[in-house]
């Protein structure tokens, strides 16, 4: 009965899922995707374009303390010369005022006013379109109420007005934004009549402010932001509305995108780019662009990227990472929307001017080359995994041309033999990877990458495939404090996907999300493959309740590990059922092991590794309740014993 009641709800909460994606889709009047796109012409339209693409020097001069105070290095002329030399048409310098202000008049402190002015200049000397803006501040205008309005609005004044002065003289390449993402509710999706009337107060005061104060402000180009810069229907309606009664023909609207919010994040199972994450996707530009970009207002993307990046950039793998970069690239820059990338320092190495990784550095190449030169092809995966003492057998991919098509397949810079090493389909469509391919690649049988595999093709980027030599892979007892729980691990070249929790008892899910049972990768559980660790977060635990879980922890060569959890308070007690092969401190440690029903035959738990039974899990709790069971037990024998010795007696 658990079973099916476990299939129902799975099965309710994917429907669920998939409406809620496509809903959106139909609230756009005219699909980009499906009909030719007309962008009507006009000064701003293009200077939106020539904006194209853009980059966010986040985390910096918008930082709650002094520019390098959140652990991003003092901004240096080199730093902006190397974005415009990459190929970045424009830079967002998000900046927040708040406190760098002082008096009754909130005088912003003279010297932080001429930083910034030293930033935009660089930037204007490397013909960059630069942005500058009220960034976090929109967190002291969020309580805004009747009590405190006139107060919050004479501060936003003061500091628009000495803004305006003092960029009045510079040339039109620097825009302003009025403020970044505004909101009035910790809740991001509210909608109240009041926030609308705030909204558009604080975008006219800008441009009353902006326009009144002369130079070259007259006809400067200001961004107006829907409310948290989010594409909800209403909102869009808002902002348009506005820019319309302005009839401003300098005014530009902005919003923000970061993906569809379970694959943005890896939660709820959610680790492909696939129809609903593209549904999503067209669904919020195509209501943006019939709302405003057909309608003559121009469009800023200010901000775009993924939400797990906030956490890490491995958060959401690196293959469905790049198709989801090549789609956005293509699909947003053909509704006339310049993007401009999101980087809070995790993708820029500030110092030595060089992106942080390779798998960055090809998210850069994805986006740059997407947005100034067109698309490009992949295939399903980026990986193929081939297990340990197994024989290989043939492996066949789907390809995603985008208008391209196949040319070579390549190891180490050397072409393969189409006929013997790999075949192509008839439509060009599909390739298999043969057995004799792929044994000789992994003929050294070491755990992990064997070989890397180079697709090419007539236009576009290269598409890496890593041939992986792998073994199940497996994770030690262990007991500990529950903050940062790490697990022993091998894993044995293999990658992590998501991680499942329920209650053992109930099949419910635990943790924090708790209408699935897929955790959000990174933010509950990550791997950190060089220590050989699996960790669950402090943030999972104080999402579960004292009680025994199950885990199931998802690979990406399909294999599915199970392990149990036993939670009092803040200790935690972890059993496992496949041990590591390596000896560990605790590993020859009794413990009680603890068994889990489960539907999935792909289990990496066999009968010889599961335990005969597991009644508790081992915690105390039912350590306690075995002993209260057999002292009931002596006392009820002992009355039965007690009672027949007096029965025969008589």
């Amino acid at each position: 009965m658990k079973k099916w009641i476990q299939k129902k709800t799975a099965a309710f909460v994917a429907m669920i899922l998939t409406l809620t994606c496509l809903l959106p889709l139909s609230a756009a009047s005219v699909s980009a995707a499906e009909e030719e796109v007309y962008i009507p012409e006009s000064p701003m339209q293009e200077y939106v374009e020539a904006m194209q693409p853009g980059w966010n020097l986040g985390n910096t001069l918008d930082a709650l303390a002094e520019e390098d105070g959140w652990g991003n290095p003092i901004t240096t002329q080199e730093m902006i010369q190397f974005i415009a030399d990459s190929g970045f048409k424009s830079i967002r310098i998000p900046v927040t005022w708040n406190h760098r202000l002082s008096g009754p008049d909130y005088t912003i402190d003279p010297a932080f006013i001429e930083r910034v002015q030293t930033v935009v200049q660089w930037a204007l000397d490397a013909d960059l379109y630069v942005m500058i803006n009220l960034h976090r501040d929109s967190e002291w205008l969020l309580p805004m109420n009747e009590e405190n309005h006139d107060e919050l609005i004479r501060k936003f004044s003061c500091i628009w007005t000495q803004l305006a002065e003092a960029f009045k003289d510079y040339p039109n390449k620097l825009m302003f934004e009025s403020i970044n993402e505004p909101r009035f509710s910790d809740d991001w999706g509210e909608n109240q009549p009041e926030f609308f009337v705030w909204a558009e107060e604080l975008n006219n005061i800008c441009c009353d402010i902006v326009r009144a104060s002369g130079g070259n402000n007259a006809t400067r180009p200001i961004v107006l932001p829907t409310i948290t810069c989010n594409s909800d229907q209403a909102r869009l309606d808002a902002l348009a509305e506005t820019i319309r009664k302005r009839n401003d023909p300098n005014l530009i609207a902005t919003v923000h995108y970061y993906g569809q919010w379970v694959f943005s994040v890896n939660v709820a199972g959610a680790t492909r780019f696939n129809d609903e994450v593209i549904a999503d996707m067209t669904s919020f530009f195509d209501r943006t662009y019939n709302t405003l970009t057909a309608q003559g207002i121009p469009v800023i993307v200010g901000e775009f990227g993924l939400l797990g990046f906030d956490k890490s950039v491995s958060t959401v793998e690196q293959g469905e990472i790049l198709k989801f970069f090549e789609y956005l690239t293509h699909y947003v820059p053909s509704l006339g929307m310049p993007l401009m990338w999101w980087d809070n320092g995790q993708h820029l190495d500030r110092v030595n001017l060089v992106w942080k990784s390779p798998e960055i550095a090809e998210i850069a190449e994805m986006i740059l080359h997407g947005i100034l030169e067109g698309r490009s092809s992949y295939t399903e995966d980026d990986f193929i995994f081939l297990k340990k003492d197994e024989e290989p057998e043939d492996v066949t991919m789907s390809i995603t041309l985008n208008g391209n098509t196949f040319k070579s397949l390549l190891v180490d810079g050397t072409p393969l033999q189409e006929g013997t090493d790999y075949i192509l389909s008839e439509t060009g469509d599909s390739i298999t990877f043969t057995k004799e391919l792929l044994t000789r690649l992994t003929e050294s049988k070491e755990l992990g990458v064997n070989a890397v595999l180079t697709c090419q093709f007539s236009d576009g980027l290269d598409w890496d495939i890593d041939v992986i030599y792998y073994d199940t892979p497996r994770l030690g007892s262990w007991e500990d404090i529950s903050s940062d729980f790490g697990i022993p691990a091998q894993f044995n070249g293999d990658r992590l996907a998501t991680m499942e929790a329920v209650y053992t008892d109930t099949g419910q899910p635990a943790g924090p999300v708790n209408w699935t049972p897929y955790q959000e990768f990174y933010l509950h559980f990550r791997p950190d493959y060089e220590t050989d660790t699996m960790y669950l977060t402090q943030q999972f635990f104080d999402g579960c309740e004292d009680r025994d879980i199950s885990l199931r922890f998802h690979f990406w060569s399909g294999e599915v590990v199970q392990y149990e959890i036993s939670k009092l308070q803040n200790w935690i007690e972890g059993v496992s059922y496949q041990e590591l092969d390596i000896d560990y401190p605790g590993k020859n440690d009794p413990k009680e092991p603890v068994s889990s029903e489960s539907d999935d035959t792909n289990s990496a738990v066999t009968e010889s590794d599961a335990p005969v039974s597991a009644p508790s899990g081992g915690s105390t709790a039912a350590y306690i309740w075995v002993i209260v069971v057999l002292v009931v037990a002596i006392v009820v024998i002992a009355g039965i014993w007690v009672y027949m010795k007096k029965v025969r007696g008589k």
